[in-house]
């Protein structure tokens, strides 16, 4: 069984698609341990309408917080302190894709960083990377300290329309590899995650083999 936790480079870089196309190719669970504001429409919901396998099971949060906000800060304003040590993985024999709330170094409270609960986790990491200006150092800065914390790194997918200079100098220089692209789609429905999923699967099953070996 796998576990993934997919991670992005930034905010709004397309972590939620990425763990729909994840989970739809792997049959596998989906969880996301915080969430911060759009509680209305969560993330977990947003996986939930995308996915059309049978298998894969959406497990609650661990924290729900009403501001769009950094979690440490959302939580201190809804009276809450969130607790990395105490977030308990969903029980599942089934593989688990989490989806984390912003980069590595979002600050969970006041001494505890994403990257920590990812570590505390011992899953190996998607990241996602999306370019715009900024981007190249973005990337290199989570795969720097993925490397850092020996947190092992499934790959590199990148959403958006493709920028060959700056993702073949993000490759050569990290040795990443690439689980694939998603395009810029006019709209993210049940049938385009199929679409990727289905792209996707066999890369992915072979960079766990090789990890695993």
């Amino acid at each position: 069984m796998l576990s993934i936790f997919v991670t992005g480079i930034g905010t709004g870089v397309g972590k939620t698609v990425v763990s729909a196309i994840l989970c739809e190719a792997l049959g596998a669970d989906y969880w996301k341990p915080v969430q911060a504001g759009s509680l209305e429409q969560t993330d977990s919901m947003v996986v939930k309408s995308l996915l059309t396998n049978t298998k894969s099971k959406i497990h609650p949060e661990a924290y729900l917080l009403k501001q769009p906000m950094s979690p440490h800060a959302a939580a201190a304003i809804d009276g809450l302190h969130i607790e990395p040590d105490k977030i308990a993985v969903p029980q599942t024999s089934n593989s688990l894709v989490i989806e984390g709330a912003g980069g590595l170094m979002v600050p969970l409270n006041e001494a505890s960083l994403m990257i920590d609960l990812i570590e505390r986790l011992q899953c190996e990491v998607v990241l996602v990377s999306r370019n715009y200006l900024g981007s190249i150092n973005h990337t290199l800065l989570s795969w720097e300290v993925l490397n850092r914390r020996r947190i092992p790194l499934l790959g590199v997918l990148f959403v958006g329309a493709e920028a060959s200079s700056s993702e073949s100098f993000i490759r050569s220089y990290t040795e990443m590899s690439m689980i694939g692209r998603i395009e810029e789609e006019a709209e993210i429905s049940p049938e385009v995650v199929r679409f990727y999923a289905a792209k996707f699967k066999q890369t992915l099953m072979f960079l766990h083999r090789r990890k695993s070996l």
